[in-house]
Parts: C-alpha cells; sequence; structure tokens
C-alpha cells in the first residue's frame, strides 16, 4: 500500500530540512587529524570508522555532523576550563561535592580491575533507556594496553573503582570511548570527565576532547555532555601518515 505525502506532510519535511540546514551552517569547524605514527593499524581503522556514512542521515559522515567537543585551547589552565562550568548543577560543583565524599581520578591497568569494571557492566540492565549491549555482559579477565589509549577510573575513598572512562588519542584530539559508573547521585560522572580534562589541558599534548556527537542519546546524555562544557561542532577529519 502506497501512503501519498500530503501538501501540509511535504510543507512539515521542508521547514524541518531548512532548519537542519541552518543549524549546520551555524555550527563552527573543528579541523580533527589522526596522526598514524600514533598506531599505523589502528589508527586508519578509527579514521574509517569516523568518517563512514552516518548511520541515519547518510549525506553525512558518522562522526561529523554535531560532533561533542571542548576546544581545550580555549583554556589558560585547568582552573579556567572548571570556572566555566561552575554553574550550579554543572560539572565545578558536582566535581567538587564528588571530592568531598572521598572519590578521586586515576589512571588504571584495567586488568588489574577487571572484576570491579564487570560488576559496573553490569549493575544496571539499561543505559539511556535502552539496553546495555550483550558484550558487556561478558566477564573480562584480562584487558590488551593499546598504546594510544590511556584509561582511567574513578575510586572511593576505600579504593573502589565506581566509574571508568577509556580514552583515545588520535591525533590533535583524544575522544571518549567507554563511559561507565554507578548510579549513585554523587556526582562520580562529572568528576570523571572533568579531570580527565583538566589533565589534558594541563598536558597541552591535544587541541580537542569528544564525546561522540551532540545529536544521539537521550535528551538527559546532550544536557549532561553540556554541562561539561561540550558543544556542537562540524568536524572536518583528515589522516596523516
Amino acid at each position: 500500500m502506497v501512503t501519498l505525502m500530503t501538501i501540509g506532510d511535504l510543507k512539515s519535511a521542508l521547514i524541518g530540512c531548512y532548519k537542519l540546514a541552518r543549524t549546520i551552517a551555524c555550527l563552527p569547524v573543528a579541523q580533527l587529524q589522526f596522526d598514524t605514527r600514533l598506531d599505523p593499524v589502528r589508527i586508519p581503522e578509527e579514521f574509517r570508522n569516523y568518517t563512514k556514512p552516518h548511520p541515519r542521515y547518510k549525506v553525512f559522515r558518522n562522526k561529523t555532523l554535531g560532533a561533542a567537543l571542548i576546544d581545550l585551547r580555549r583554556f589558560a589552565d585547568p582552573e579556567h576550563y572548571f570556572a566555566s562550568v561552575n554553574e550550579k548543577g554543572c560539572a565545578g560543583p558536582q566535581s567538587r561535592k564528588a571530592s568531598a565524599r572521598g572519590y578521586q581520578l586515576r589512571e588504571i591497568e584495567r586488568s588489574a580491575f577487571a572484576d570491579q569494571i564487570h560488576d559496573i557492566n553490569i549493575s544496571s540492565e539499561e543505559r539511556q533507556g535502552r539496553p546495555m549491549d550483550a558484550h558487556y555482559t561478558v566477564r573480562q579477565s584480562h584487558f590488551e594496553k593499546l598504546d594510544n589509549y590511556r584509561y582511567f577510573g574513578v575510586t572511593d575513598a576505600d579504593g573502589k573503582l565506581v566509574a571508568y572512562c577509556n580514552v583515545g588519542i588520535f591525533g590533535n584530539f583524544a575522544a571518549t570511548h567507554q563511559l561507565l559508573g554507578y548510579r549513585n547521585n554523587h556526582g562520580i560522572m562529572y568528576l570523571l570527565l572533568a579531570a580527565i580534562i583538566q589533565q589534558l589541558i594541563r598536558e597541552g599534548l591535544v587541541e580537542y576532547f569528544m564525546y561522540d556527537t551532540m545529536l544521539g542519546g537521550s535528551n538527559g546524555l546532550r544536557d549532561f555532555k553540556r554541562r561539561v562544557g561540550f558543544t556542537p561542532y562540524r568536524a572536518s577529519y583528515s589522516l596523516q601518515r
């Protein structure tokens, strides 16, 4: 059965396309570079993943439209960043709340925390309104350590892992890859990302920090990203060999 589009439907679709095009045109552009010297095999694979056709908007590349980025060059030092997310409910106050409870960021050897990582992964059957991917439910006893990745965790006052984030270093930008924690309303996820951002600013080795895009996920996830300081960009990717 063929359903014909009414004049009203067509008008609504055209208005939607116009609004999307106007939004895209207003986004700042970030030049993101993949550097194969960091890993001659995996970096080209990551580049292909980031630039393949978007699963929904086929005319765009996968992580091009509305990339959730923080331009780390904007900040003179880590405290400058912290001051930019100091409004009520944002990463600054939430991070301080977590720190006051004894939580702290540390770089971790994942294999040493294998059981605790698994406990975090299965602590909730769904995230952002969607069932957890099946691979998260499989217990791993050993994790490969990749040269261009860094592994961060938040531990409580007793040294227990309560949240973790794998961060890929791809060239002039870094990006989150797996970001999970317990739901305890203590601000641990804000502390996790805010402390990572502060460390990246302190080291000065990358220009941008990415957390996927602002288009996907729930309204709550988009609001969380905004409260940490991420804003939407149009990302332009290049591969340096």
